[in-house]
């Protein structure tokens, strides 16, 4: 069972996925406790949890860190283009494959998953594990999940009907700056008096970050599950949409391959390029389903995110520990010579 766990483990598959899956396991099950007429009020708890993730995600962002990458600007422009204009495109093209109605839900919920920022943690980690620029990493990976308070709020304008009433472009953003942007500055203000405290406890705060976005996950699906929207999805439209997600980052992955060796980047702002414009946050998608489709349309909007979210992991992880190889070996052959001289 420990060699299971620990492949699993090397392939992306951690507790944390599994916990995600068994939230929506539980939503499905008893969903009465996550929904709005519920008496323990979770999804309001689930509110201020989001403002504190994001207050320590700032609390630990030294602006010492942004500032040693921000002069490499050809590659953040890359990262941010691919991030907030390329998937969007993509999944714009796809749009005519979901004619019936049901399935334009879907396809919301896909494009919805385009306009999200990068995600931070394991984005940063897959460059150092790979052997990037991880300086480089840690900026565009944060700058981008400033980005998105606004730029996605823009594309879901785009597709939505505005003139419908339903979509507040001004408000959507004023509740996301509250909840994301203001908490997120008021730990980069705090970063040098606690920013110590919050490294030396990074662990703890991970473990709360994830609970948060567990809340979330599983008050998001009580309301889609009570309300019988998944009903129209079959296991066959899941297994379809796993694989269109995989297909999605290997188009990405090797496009933006192919732009970087095209525009002479070298070996290390290559593999940042990649792999943070290659990557989507749950974390953003969690707070943003809740801003953006309150009520039981929020879990359908998740679950195009945490497919991709599970399969970025496992693919990325499989790559950067391939080329972490491959670069172990020329270093080998390059020293070979000089170890024989000796």
């Amino acid at each position: 069972m420990s060699k299971i766990l620990n492949t699993a483990k090397r392939a992306g598959l951690d507790g944390f996925m599994l916990a995600l899956l068994s939230m929506i396991l539980l939503a499905y099950i008893w969903p009465e406790p996550g929904m709005k007429r519920s008496p323990l009020h979770l999804t309001t708890v689930s509110t201020y949890a989001v403002s504190l993730i994001f207050f320590f995600y700032g609390l630990r962002l030294s602006p010492d860190k942004l500032k040693v990458g921000l002069a490499n600007w050809k590659l953040h422009v890359m990262v941010h283009v691919s991030t907030f204009i390329l998937f969007p495109i993509l999944a714009l093209l796809l749009r005519p494959l979901f004619k019936d109605e049901g399935h334009q839900m879907m396809w919301l919920a896909i494009f919805f998953l385009t306009t999200l920022p990068s995600t931070v943690s394991s984005s940063v980690v897959m460059v150092s594990i790979a052997g990037g620029n991880i300086p480089a990493a840690i900026f565009n990976a944060s700058i981008s999940s400033l980005l998105g308070v606004f730029i996605t709020p823009l594309w879901m304008g785009y597709v939505l009907d505005t003139n419908s009433g339903n979509y507040d472009l001004m408000s959507v953003v004023g509740k996301l700056s509250l909840q994301v942007l203001l908490p997120v500055t008021l730990g980069i203000l705090l970063n040098k008096r606690w920013g110590a405290w919050a490294e030396k406890h990074k662990q703890n705060i991970r473990y709360f970050d994830q609970s948060s976005i567990l809340l979330i996950v599983y008050t998001s699906f009580c309301e889609s599950f009570g309300e019988h929207l998944f009903s129209e999805f079959g296991a066959l439209d899941i297994l379809y949409l796993g694989l269109g997600m995989l297909a999605m980052f290997f188009a990405v992955y090797y496009l933006l391959t192919f732009l970087c060796r095209s525009l002479g980047f070298n070996k290390e702002d290559e593999i940042t390029a990649v792999f943070c414009g290659s990557k989507k946050s749950l974390i953003q998608g969690a707070v943003m389903s809740k801003v953006l489709f309150s009520g039981a349309h929020a879990g359908v909007m998740l679950l195009p995110i945490m497919l991709y979210h599970a399969l970025q992991l496992i693919v990325a992880s499989i790559i950067a520990q391939r080329m972490a190889r491959l670069h172990q070996q020329e270093q080998e052959v390059m020293t070979g010579p000089s170890r024989n001289l000796n």
